[in-house]
Protein backbone atom coordinates (compact mmCIF):
# COMPACT_ATOMS: atom_id res chain seq x y z
CA UNK A 1 0.00 0.00 0.00
CA UNK A 2 1.36 3.16 -1.28
CA UNK A 3 0.27 6.37 0.73
CA UNK A 4 1.76 9.11 -1.04
CA UNK A 5 1.03 12.38 1.42
CA UNK A 6 1.43 16.39 0.35
CA UNK A 7 3.02 18.42 3.02
CA UNK A 8 5.76 16.63 3.84
CA UNK A 9 6.41 18.70 6.59
CA UNK A 10 2.80 19.05 7.73
CA UNK A 11 2.10 17.69 11.05
CA UNK A 12 -0.37 14.65 9.88
CA UNK A 13 2.51 14.22 7.10
CA UNK A 14 5.34 13.87 9.36
CA UNK A 15 2.85 11.59 11.88
CA UNK A 16 1.77 9.24 9.16
CA UNK A 17 5.60 9.00 8.33
CA UNK A 18 6.35 8.01 11.86
CA UNK A 19 3.24 5.72 12.21
CA UNK A 20 2.08 4.29 9.03
CA UNK A 21 5.11 2.87 7.87
CA UNK A 22 5.50 -0.78 8.44
CA UNK A 23 2.64 -3.14 8.38
CA UNK A 24 2.58 -3.57 5.06
CA UNK A 25 2.28 0.00 4.15
CA UNK A 26 4.93 2.78 2.46
CA UNK A 27 4.52 6.25 3.38
CA UNK A 28 5.79 8.63 0.72
CA UNK A 29 5.85 12.37 2.00
CA UNK A 30 5.63 14.73 -0.86
CA UNK A 31 5.87 18.91 -0.64
CA UNK A 32 7.59 22.21 -2.01
CA UNK A 33 9.67 22.36 -4.24
CA UNK A 34 8.36 19.19 -6.25
CA UNK A 35 5.00 19.73 -5.27
CA UNK A 36 3.72 22.96 -5.08
CA UNK A 37 0.16 23.41 -4.94
CA UNK A 38 0.72 27.28 -5.57
CA UNK A 39 2.49 25.70 -8.73
CA UNK A 40 -0.41 23.41 -10.28
CA UNK A 41 1.83 21.94 -13.21
CA UNK A 42 3.95 20.22 -10.43
CA UNK A 43 1.13 18.35 -9.10
CA UNK A 44 0.63 16.03 -12.06
CA UNK A 45 4.43 14.90 -12.41
CA UNK A 46 5.14 15.03 -8.58
CA UNK A 47 2.61 12.24 -7.87
CA UNK A 48 3.17 10.46 -11.62
CA UNK A 49 6.76 9.69 -10.21
CA UNK A 50 5.72 8.34 -6.74
CA UNK A 51 3.12 5.62 -8.40
CA UNK A 52 0.33 6.52 -5.30
CA UNK A 53 -2.09 3.72 -4.42
CA UNK A 54 -4.02 6.09 -2.75
CA UNK A 55 -2.95 10.44 -2.11
CA UNK A 56 -3.52 11.83 1.28
CA UNK A 57 -3.51 15.26 0.79
CA UNK A 58 -2.82 17.07 3.70
CA UNK A 59 -0.90 20.35 2.46
CA UNK A 60 -2.84 23.19 3.73
CA UNK A 61 -2.52 26.95 4.09
CA UNK A 62 -3.61 26.85 7.89
CA UNK A 63 -2.57 30.74 8.59
CA UNK A 64 -6.15 31.50 9.66
CA UNK A 65 -5.70 35.10 10.46
CA UNK A 66 -3.35 35.96 8.07
CA UNK A 67 -5.68 34.42 4.99
CA UNK A 68 -7.97 37.18 5.79
CA UNK A 69 -5.45 39.28 4.22
CA UNK A 70 -4.11 36.41 2.01
CA UNK A 71 -7.32 35.51 0.52
CA UNK A 72 -6.27 35.00 -2.97
CA UNK A 73 -3.45 32.79 -1.89
CA UNK A 74 -5.36 30.50 0.57
CA UNK A 75 -7.71 29.78 -1.83
CA UNK A 76 -5.18 29.02 -4.89
CA UNK A 77 -3.63 26.44 -2.08
CA UNK A 78 -6.40 25.21 0.23
CA UNK A 79 -9.23 25.09 -3.04
CA UNK A 80 -7.70 24.93 -6.45
CA UNK A 81 -4.72 22.85 -4.93
CA UNK A 82 -6.88 20.49 -3.42
CA UNK A 83 -8.96 20.29 -6.79
CA UNK A 84 -5.58 19.73 -9.10
CA UNK A 85 -4.68 17.13 -6.93
CA UNK A 86 -7.80 14.99 -6.60
CA UNK A 87 -7.68 15.45 -10.49
CA UNK A 88 -4.09 14.11 -10.87
CA UNK A 89 -5.03 11.07 -8.28
CA UNK A 90 -8.39 10.14 -10.84
CA UNK A 91 -6.15 10.17 -13.49
CA UNK A 92 -3.15 7.81 -11.88
CA UNK A 93 -6.24 5.46 -10.86
CA UNK A 94 -5.56 6.93 -7.00
CA UNK A 95 -8.66 7.57 -4.67
CA UNK A 96 -7.90 10.72 -2.92
CA UNK A 97 -8.23 12.07 1.40
CA UNK A 98 -8.49 14.95 1.72
CA UNK A 99 -7.68 16.62 4.73
CA UNK A 100 -11.10 19.44 6.12
CA UNK A 101 -11.32 21.80 8.78
CA UNK A 102 -14.13 22.08 11.53
CA UNK A 103 -13.68 26.04 10.00
CA UNK A 104 -16.12 25.16 7.88
CA UNK A 105 -18.97 25.41 10.26
CA UNK A 106 -20.15 28.79 12.13
CA UNK A 107 -20.16 27.21 15.84
CA UNK A 108 -23.61 28.09 16.36
CA UNK A 109 -25.34 25.02 17.08
CA UNK A 110 -25.70 23.90 20.82
CA UNK A 111 -24.41 19.94 19.74
CA UNK A 112 -21.60 18.11 17.93
CA UNK A 113 -21.84 18.56 14.12
CA UNK A 114 -22.61 16.12 11.95
CA UNK A 115 -21.61 15.37 8.31
CA UNK A 116 -25.22 16.74 6.78
CA UNK A 117 -25.31 19.55 8.70
CA UNK A 118 -24.74 23.13 6.91
CA UNK A 119 -21.71 24.80 6.56
CA UNK A 120 -21.41 28.48 6.85
CA UNK A 121 -17.68 29.31 7.13
CA UNK A 122 -16.90 32.65 9.36
CA UNK A 123 -13.62 33.42 7.43
CA UNK A 124 -11.51 32.85 4.44
CA UNK A 125 -9.51 29.86 5.77
CA UNK A 126 -13.04 27.87 6.53
CA UNK A 127 -14.22 29.37 3.17
CA UNK A 128 -11.36 28.16 1.39
CA UNK A 129 -11.36 24.75 2.65
CA UNK A 130 -14.75 24.13 1.89
CA UNK A 131 -14.36 25.19 -1.79
CA UNK A 132 -11.46 22.52 -1.67
CA UNK A 133 -14.08 20.10 -0.40
CA UNK A 134 -16.07 20.49 -3.55
CA UNK A 135 -13.30 20.88 -6.21
CA UNK A 136 -11.80 17.56 -4.67
CA UNK A 137 -14.89 15.80 -4.52
CA UNK A 138 -16.01 16.90 -8.26
CA UNK A 139 -12.54 16.22 -9.86
CA UNK A 140 -12.25 12.43 -8.33
CA UNK A 141 -15.23 10.22 -7.75
CA UNK A 142 -13.22 8.53 -5.12
CA UNK A 143 -12.54 11.07 -3.11
CA UNK A 144 -12.65 11.20 0.87
CA UNK A 145 -13.16 14.26 3.30
CA UNK A 146 -11.99 14.05 6.36
CA UNK A 147 -12.78 17.09 8.71
CA UNK A 148 -10.88 17.06 11.65
CA UNK A 149 -10.38 19.77 14.14
CA UNK A 150 -7.91 21.37 16.96
CA UNK A 151 -4.81 19.63 15.48
CA UNK A 152 -1.71 18.93 17.88
CA UNK A 153 1.19 16.70 17.78
CA UNK A 154 5.20 16.83 18.98
CA UNK A 155 6.01 18.06 15.49
CA UNK A 156 5.77 21.83 14.18
CA UNK A 157 3.72 24.76 15.63
CA UNK A 158 0.37 24.09 17.53
CA UNK A 159 -1.20 24.68 20.46
CA UNK A 160 0.51 22.24 22.60
CA UNK A 161 3.89 23.00 22.23
CA UNK A 162 2.76 26.80 22.35
CA UNK A 163 1.52 26.26 25.63
CA UNK A 164 4.70 24.24 26.82
CA UNK A 165 7.22 26.98 25.38
CA UNK A 166 4.89 29.67 27.02
CA UNK A 167 5.00 28.28 30.22
CA UNK A 168 8.74 27.60 30.21
CA UNK A 169 9.04 31.97 30.93
CA UNK A 170 5.37 32.50 32.72
CA UNK A 171 3.80 31.51 35.34
CA UNK A 172 -0.05 32.34 34.44
CA UNK A 173 -1.36 32.10 30.83
CA UNK A 174 -4.83 33.27 29.74
CA UNK A 175 -6.81 30.76 27.60
CA UNK A 176 -9.76 31.28 25.78
CA UNK A 177 -12.72 29.75 28.00
CA UNK A 178 -15.54 30.08 25.40
CA UNK A 179 -14.80 27.98 22.61
CA UNK A 180 -15.44 24.80 22.65
CA UNK A 181 -14.08 21.52 20.09
CA UNK A 182 -12.89 18.15 19.67
CA UNK A 183 -8.67 18.04 20.34
CA UNK A 184 -7.17 16.03 18.37
CA UNK A 185 -3.67 14.23 17.67
CA UNK A 186 -1.53 14.62 14.70
CA UNK A 187 -0.73 11.06 15.70
CA UNK A 188 -3.92 9.64 16.32
CA UNK A 189 -5.53 11.12 12.90
CA UNK A 190 -3.18 9.66 11.00
CA UNK A 191 -4.12 6.21 12.30
CA UNK A 192 -6.97 6.76 11.66
CA UNK A 193 -6.18 7.93 8.18
CA UNK A 194 -4.20 4.59 7.67
CA UNK A 195 -7.38 2.47 8.33
CA UNK A 196 -9.49 4.66 5.98
CA UNK A 197 -6.72 4.30 3.22
CA UNK A 198 -6.84 0.18 3.63
CA UNK A 199 -10.72 0.43 3.53
CA UNK A 200 -10.94 1.59 0.54
CA UNK A 201 -8.05 -0.12 -1.27
CA UNK A 202 -8.99 -2.92 -0.03
CA UNK A 203 -13.20 -2.66 -1.00
CA UNK A 204 -13.09 -0.80 -4.06
CA UNK A 205 -16.10 -0.25 -5.76
CA UNK A 206 -18.00 0.33 -2.14
CA UNK A 207 -19.24 3.76 -2.73
CA UNK A 208 -20.39 4.25 1.14
CA UNK A 209 -16.49 4.36 1.92
CA UNK A 210 -16.22 7.85 0.54
CA UNK A 211 -18.01 11.44 0.80
CA UNK A 212 -17.80 13.37 4.27
CA UNK A 213 -16.79 12.17 7.20
CA UNK A 214 -15.69 13.81 10.91
CA UNK A 215 -12.35 12.49 12.24
CA UNK A 216 -11.62 13.87 15.52
CA UNK A 217 -10.17 12.19 18.77
CA UNK A 218 -13.06 11.45 21.62
CA UNK A 219 -14.16 14.15 24.18
CA UNK A 220 -14.62 17.51 23.71
CA UNK A 221 -12.67 20.55 26.02
CA UNK A 222 -12.57 24.58 25.76
CA UNK A 223 -9.34 26.19 24.96
CA UNK A 224 -8.43 26.85 28.53
CA UNK A 225 -9.75 23.55 29.41
CA UNK A 226 -6.98 21.77 27.31
CA UNK A 227 -4.06 23.65 28.59
CA UNK A 228 -5.14 22.87 32.09
CA UNK A 229 -4.48 19.32 30.63
CA UNK A 230 -1.59 20.07 28.69
CA UNK A 231 0.08 21.54 32.17
CA UNK A 232 -1.09 18.70 34.55
CA UNK A 233 0.86 16.26 32.26
CA UNK A 234 3.80 18.32 31.61
CA UNK A 235 4.40 19.16 35.24
CA UNK A 236 3.85 15.39 35.98
CA UNK A 237 6.64 14.91 33.53
CA UNK A 238 9.09 17.44 35.23
CA UNK A 239 8.24 19.65 32.16
CA UNK A 240 7.37 23.39 32.32
CA UNK A 241 4.13 24.41 33.33
CA UNK A 242 1.54 27.31 34.14
CA UNK A 243 -1.77 28.65 35.98
CA UNK A 244 -4.38 28.63 33.66
CA UNK A 245 -6.57 32.14 33.61
CA UNK A 246 -9.79 31.26 31.89
CA UNK A 247 -10.71 34.53 29.58
CA UNK A 248 -12.97 35.23 26.66
CA UNK A 249 -12.98 35.46 23.37
CA UNK A 250 -13.33 39.37 23.21
CA UNK A 251 -10.50 39.38 26.11
CA UNK A 252 -8.74 37.87 23.21
CA UNK A 253 -9.40 39.79 19.38
CA UNK A 254 -8.45 38.13 16.47
CA UNK A 255 -8.86 38.82 13.03
CA UNK A 256 -10.43 35.85 12.01
CA UNK A 257 -13.64 34.95 14.01
CA UNK A 258 -13.29 31.10 15.29
CA UNK A 259 -16.40 28.95 15.95
CA UNK A 260 -17.82 29.27 19.72
CA UNK A 261 -18.45 25.20 19.37
CA UNK A 262 -15.97 23.20 17.46
CA UNK A 263 -17.46 19.50 18.59
CA UNK A 264 -17.66 17.07 15.77
CA UNK A 265 -19.44 13.63 15.86
CA UNK A 266 -17.16 10.71 14.48
CA UNK A 267 -20.51 8.33 14.45
CA UNK A 268 -20.40 7.93 10.83
CA UNK A 269 -16.30 7.31 10.88
CA UNK A 270 -17.02 4.35 13.30
CA UNK A 271 -20.26 2.92 11.73
CA UNK A 272 -18.64 2.96 8.19
CA UNK A 273 -15.17 2.85 8.37
CA UNK A 274 -15.28 0.63 11.60
CA UNK A 275 -13.08 3.59 12.80
CA UNK A 276 -13.35 4.45 16.75
CA UNK A 277 -10.83 6.75 17.83
CA UNK A 278 -9.47 7.34 21.54
CA UNK A 279 -10.34 9.43 24.35
CA UNK A 280 -8.46 13.13 23.50
CA UNK A 281 -7.06 13.17 27.25
CA UNK A 282 -4.91 9.74 26.47
CA UNK A 283 -4.03 11.06 23.38
CA UNK A 284 -2.67 13.91 24.91
CA UNK A 285 -0.96 12.34 27.51
CA UNK A 286 1.02 9.99 25.02
CA UNK A 287 1.95 13.29 22.76
CA UNK A 288 3.54 14.91 26.09
CA UNK A 289 5.10 11.60 26.97
CA UNK A 290 7.15 11.77 23.39
CA UNK A 291 8.12 15.28 23.79
CA UNK A 292 9.02 14.88 27.20
CA UNK A 293 11.30 11.25 26.34
CA UNK A 294 15.19 12.44 25.98
CA UNK A 295 15.49 10.07 22.79
CA UNK A 296 12.60 11.30 20.90
CA UNK A 297 13.59 13.09 17.56
CA UNK A 298 15.90 16.13 18.53
CA UNK A 299 14.24 18.70 15.96
CA UNK A 300 10.77 17.52 17.60
CA UNK A 301 11.67 18.86 21.15
CA UNK A 302 10.56 21.90 22.49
Amino acid sequence: MRIVVTGKEGQLARSLAWRGNGEGAQILCVGRPELDLEQPDTVAPALAALRPDIVVNAAAYTAVDQAEQEMERAFAINAKGAGVVAEAAAKLGAPVIQISTDYVFDGRLDRAYVESDATAPLGAYGASKLEGEKLASAANPECVILRTAWVYSPFGKNFVRTMLRLAATREELGVVADQIGSPTSALGLADQVMAVARNVLTQRGDQALFGIFHAVDAGEASWAELASAIFERSRATGGPWARVKPITTSDYPTPAARPANSRMSTEKLARVHGVSPLPWREQLVFCIDQLAMSDFPKETRL
